[in-house]
């Protein structure tokens, strides 16, 4: 049975309520049951699991970005938070894992598995086997089966991803080694999906479009001392160099990642270097990859500095846009950003980030970018009601966002335990961008609603559970 698009969507945003409902409840009833520790202790089912090591939790996490110069519905080139003037449930994120310890003597074996619903599975899928080849344009209509198209094309914003499914391993070799084997996050960078580890409601070009998401593969961690820590291991599953790959295509493709990260004695400075590298695919060995810096600095217990810088490398590719048409070249991306936060109080923080991007040659950056995720190899997206397509070109990215942090129910003494950790995120951000080769330009690009810039007013709240 077929519905209307109109009742699709209806129902997509009434299950997305529901869910974000069901998400607050779950964590009040996680902090809050009614069953006594003594009869957990005596539930054979869950003693087991609580003797196991398992452990199950997750998050939600919403809000609602306003922009005043849109004129199609999105916030230009912006990710995640690209929604304009109006609510998004961007992830409602459930997990399962046993964690595995990182020292001593002895093996230990875990696992861990993500599930995510929301206007943000669209970024976190493992769309790493693109609609066009990029190295020669050819459409592919297959691109793997793990997490693409589960549901809800039809509502043109909310999907599911499986973002990571993996197994680790620790093994009692010199001083300690941990591997993990299948699906995971990209350790590259210092922004990442999950909302609760960033301080921002949006995100970084660097984050959103000059590095990968996902991995799939075997990566190891070692600690050379007690202050470095090397990362090792190999990629695939990807037509892009092993960025964002999946189990059932490319899997004859693979590269490999690294890194290493120093930590001072006393943990307030840290330094990390680290990156991917690769032949593009099993139909092109052109080479792609990339590096990213970051230096982490706490002045003080209440003030810390993040300097990130990250350089991206795509030989041979195609491109498609308002300088380069059908053109097939080496491309690069690189930027610098910094963050700059101070804790107010135990519950307040604030924070600044600054940064300027470069995509050279317009290979990186599309606005909308949603728009440009969700097409298909018949060059249509589902993201778009209105026949929209996503619009690149070389240019220069600025972007600065300031922004709190407000654990409200702990600043407010509200005494329901779920509530503990939920986090109000209010961020003001300025976008610019200044196209490069002005005079070639086939037509002015202007991605935020039709200008140069553009000023984002955004709340979201966190709450994990």
């Amino acid at each position: 049975m077929e519905y209307k698009t109109k009742y699709k969507c209806q129902m997509i945003h009434t299950v997305a309520g529901g869910l974000l409902l069901l998400g607050m409840s779950s964590s009040g009833v996680y902090a809050n049951s009614a069953m006594s520790s003594n009869e957990l202790s005596s539930n054979p089912f869950m003693r087991a699991i609580k003797n196991s090591g398992i452990e199950f939790g997750g998050w939600v996490q919403g809000g609602a970005t306003y922009n005043p110069s849109q004129t199609h519905g999105f916030n230009g080139p912006v990710t995640f938070s690209d929604q304009a003037n109006r609510f998004q449930l961007n992830q409602l994120n459930f997990f399962i894992e046993r964690g595995v310890k990182t020292e001593g003597k002895g093996w230990d074996i875990g696992f861990r598995a993500d599930f995510l619903f929301g206007t943000d599975a669209i970024f976190t899928q493992a769309y790493g086997n693109p609609a066009f080849d990029v190295n020669n344009g050819r459409p592919l209509a297959d691109r793997g089966n793990w997490d693409l198209e589960i549901c809800c094309n039809s509502s043109r914003t909310y999907g599911i991803a499986i973002p990571q499914a993996f197994a680790e391993i620790y093994a009692p070799v010199g001083n300690g080694l941990n591997v993990k084997v299948g699906h995971f996050y990209t350790p590259i960078g210092y922004e990442s999906v999950p909302a609760p580890n960033n301080f921002f409601y949006s995100h970084a070009y660097t984050m959103q479009y000059g590095e990968p998401f996902t991995h799939t593969g075997v990566l190891g961690n070692y600690n050379v001392n007690k202050n470095i820590v090397a990362m090792f291991g190999t990629i695939g599953g990807s037509g892009t160099g092993g960025w964002d790959g999946n189990f059932d295509k490319q899997m004859e493709n693979w590269g490999g990642i690294g890194g290493v990260t120093w930590n001072s004695n006393d943990n307030k400075t840290s330094f990390n270097v680290s990156g991917t590298g690769s032949t593009t695919s099993t139909r092109n060995s052109s080479f792609w990859g990339m590096y990213s810096i970051v230096l982490q600095h706490k002045f003080t217990d209440r003030t810390h500095l993040v300097l990130q810088h990250d350089h991206g490398f795509a030989d041979n590719v195609m491109l498609f846009n308002n300088v380069y048409s059908g053109v097939v070249k080496d491309a690069e991306w690189y930027g610098v950003n910094s963050h700059f936060y101070y804790d107010a109080t135990p519950n307040v923080s604030v924070g600044v980030r600054a940064e300027w991007f470069r995509d050279r040659d317009g290979f990186r950056v599309f606005a909308p970018g949603r728009v440009t995720a969700a097409t298909n190899h018949l060059g249509t997206s589902y993201a778009s009601n209105i026949g929209l397509l996503g619009t690149s070109t070389p240019a220069d990215y600025y972007a600065v966002t300031i922004g709190a942090n407000w654990k409200a129910a702990k600043t407010l003494n509200v005494p329901w335990k779920g509530l503990k950790n939920f986090n109000l995120r209010p961020n003001i951000r300025y976008d610019r961008v200044d196209a490069l080769h002005e005079s070639l330009q086939t037509s002015a690009y202007r991605p935020f609603g039709g200008n140069k810039d553009q000023i984002l007013f955004s709340l979201d709240a966190v709450l994990p559970f």
